[in-house]
């Protein structure tokens, strides 16, 4: 199939997608990235844009820039460039690990990590990430500017708190102190495939003791969050084969899966308990 009409429109400033939204939000303008979800859904015509605002040609976008605190990512910036960190530290070598889950390469090339984000999918990783590690996103509009927490960006499944004149234009992630650990872990049924449950665990190794812990999922409800009655488990122990058990067992028994016609919700609910397990395995190596 072929998609529907709209018109097309290229700014090459940020200012000026921002107007061209303002006056065509109510005719459903979108915003164009990687396109690699709306494409897809226009080509079915599932979305039908009147106008879609291509962002490629905006130079300010597409940078990675640490400041202060925190990693901003701006709506430019492509799955691709998490290949290599993308700054010292844990937080680099998280985005890294988590980045070769995503898809294919040719999908990685394209898409965008504020798109992944915009979009809204529960199987997406960075969704993932930015729950776990509550990330602020900024939105943006000609009304100004407002900053969102990521645990009320989400709201359910592919739809998120932004307003149909605002635009995603980067998002913040705290950097990670140097004794931070990691694992993360999913499964798919085919490389490449959605990603049927996702489990991001990080902590602070701090005396022999977890400090800090973090344990967020993603692919299993209408949208990804962190699970902190798991958390609970995890602060102020040892690491050991006994406690990630529990951690993943009350994560297992804090979800509510989502269903579909080939995914009953206990097998999700088995995935949570294996893969936040596996997680935390993989940090405390």
């Amino acid at each position: 199939m072929k998609p529907a009409s709209f018109n097309y429109h290229s700014p090459s400033t940020l200012e000026e997608a921002i107007t061209l939204l303002a006056r065509f939000a109510e005719d459903d303008g979108r915003i164009l990235a990687g396109g690699q979800s709306l494409t897809p859904t226009m080509a079915f015509r599932l979305a039908r844009p009147g106008h879609l605002i291509d962002i490629n040609n905006i130079e300010d976008i597409k940078a990675v820039l640490v400041k202060k605190d925190k990693l901003v990512i701006g709506a430019g910036v492509r799955h691709a460039k998490f290949h290599e960190p993308v700054c010292d530290g844990p937080l680099g070598l998280l985005l890294s690990r988590v980045v070769e889950n995503i898809a294919h390469l040719p999908i990685r090339l394209r898409g965008t990590f504020c798109g992944s984000l915009a979009h809204a999918d529960p199987a997406s990783e960075w969704c993932a990430v930015a729950a776990t590690l509550d990330a602020k996103l900024i939105a943006k509009s000609t009304s100004g500017e407002r900053e969102i927490e990521a645990q009320d960006f989400f709201e359910t499944v592919m739809t998120t708190a932004l307003k149909e004149n605002e635009m995603l234009v980067e998002v913040h992630l705290p950097l990670l102190p140097t004794n931070t650990k990691f694992g993360f872990e999913e499964f798919s049924r085919r490389a490449g495939d959605f990603a049927l449950t996702m489990a991001l665990v990080v902590w602070e190794e701090n005396g022999g003791k977890i400090k800090n812990a973090r344990i967020g999922l993603g692919g299993v409800e209408d949208r990804p969050r962190r699970i902190l009655a798991a958390e609970e488990i995890l602060n102020n122990a040892v690491p050991s084969d006994e406690v990630f058990r529990k951690a993943a067992e009350i994560a297992a028994d804090n979800v509510d899966p989502i269903e579909d016609h080939a995914t009953p919700a206990n097998y999700r609910r088995d995935l949570v308990k294996a893969l936040t397990r596996r997680a935390c395995e993989q940090a405390s190596m």
